[in-house]
């Protein structure tokens, strides 16, 4: 139809005819796009290959056999080190020596007062104390006296072995293991001395000996303490008792572990407790307390007190103060194997009368051992 003669609509048009071009433009490109073949429907899908690796091939040389019955947690506790042993394999780490005080002094003629004023230094530097020294020399001129012969090493021998009471009883008061009877061991001292250590220390070495053990952490202030105690008992299969609130009360802890104890039939119940200041009066009435509830479920059979060899004298201030707060049955002294003050041994017995049942001569897990008072002189001596 012929649009032109009416005015206006030329641009409308040209709009109109270029809109019918697009269409048939898009409608004639559609129609020649090649067919594409419908899938089948009983086609089944392939899904991508998956690859697989084949095993790692072990050498005959790293293959480890376990046996049908192994399981468990169990057959990675540790077999600690017989107790018998152990103070003769760590002697020889001992600090201090007083063999070379006794170079040069004659044999059978006794010691002239030269030898009798270096000797009495040494001692006094190695912490055994005034008055213990004052003993040792009064024995060691006694021995020459009547026996003018003897070698003075032989004599100091005899004084220090005098000194340290061999004949005092060192052992832990347990009964037997296994007798049904739940026996406790509360590890006192003052912070920084090791007493978390050597409660684990001395867990090992009680199931060395044959008894079964429970760990009470009754330092709940140190956060730390709980989860080292269980690291600890990990290791040897032993329970630990413990609350997962930091600063619970230490007295209800230890209780709950001496209910949970007597319950399990448990040979002996560890008890570690925070350190405290011996001049923080009020710390030192809670170890009192925790003591007493102990007693009421457990019949008390230790006390023990940690204290650090390298504090020499210091330690017997710290000795005396834990002794007026609760009954100390044996000390346990740390880190032997570092300091030249030795001699602490045979003060703070003489201080307390109360044995030195074990010492630490190192920082591996069986480096604590019973005190042999005879090894010990041997070594002080520097005797093999």
């Amino acid at each position: 139809m012929d649009v032109s003669w009416i005015p206006g609509n030329a641009d409308a048009v040209v709009i109109a005819v270029v809109a019918v071009l697009a269409v048939g433009g898009v409608v004639w490109g559609i129609a020649r796009r090649p067919k594409q073949p419908a899938p089948s429907v009983t086609e089944p899908v392939v899904a991508s290959p998956v690859v697989v690796e084949a095993p790692e091939v072990i050498s005959s040389d790293t293959i480890v056999e376990t046996p049908p019955s192994a399981g468990p947690p169990d057959d990675l506790v540790e077999h600690p080190e017989a107790t018998t042993s152990r103070f003769a394999r760590l002697r020889g780490r001992l600090g201090v020596t007083l063999g070379g005080v006794m170079r040069g002094v004659g044999l059978g003629g006794g010691m002239a007062a030269d030898d009798y004023d270096a000797l009495e230094e040494a001692l006094l530097l190695a912490d055994v104390g005034a008055a213990a020294t004052d003993t040792i020399l009064a024995g060691v001129k006694s021995r020459l006296a009547a026996a003018p012969d003897l070698e003075p090493r032989e004599a100091l021998r005899a004084a220090l072995i005098d000194a340290l009471d061999p004949a005092a009883d060192r052992s832990l008061a347990l009964g037997e293991p296994g007798d049904g009877k739940s026996l406790s061991v509360i590890v006192v001292g003052v912070n920084g001395v090791g007493k978390t250590t050597t409660v684990g220390k001395l867990a090992r070495v009680l199931v060395a000996d044959g008894y079964s053990v429970m760990l009470g952490a009754a330092d709940t202030f140190r956060a730390a303490a709980a989860d080292q105690l269980e690291t600890w008992g990990a290791r040897v299969g032993v329970p630990v008792e413990r609350s997962e609130r930091d600063g619970a009360d230490p007295a209800s802890v230890a209780f709950a572990a001496a209910e949970r104890a007597v319950g399990d039939s448990t040979d002996t119940l560890l008890i570690d407790t925070a350190g405290r200041l011996q001049n923080k009066q009020g710390l030192m009435d809670e170890l009192g307390k925790i003591v007493r509830v102990v007693g009421k479920v457990v019949p008390r059979g230790e006390v023990l007190l940690v204290l650090d060899a390298t504090t020499g004298q210091n330690g017997l201030a710290q000795a005396r103060v834990f002794a007026e707060a609760t009954a100390v049955t044996g000390i346990v002294l740390t880190k032997l194997d570092g300091s030249a003050k030795g001699g602490i041994v045979i003060a703070v017995q003489r201080e307390l009368a109360v044995p030195v049942k074990f010492v630490g001569l190192g920082e591996g897990a069986d480096d604590l051992a019973p005190f042999d008072p005879v090894g010990f002189v041997d070594s002080l001596l520097g005797a093999q």
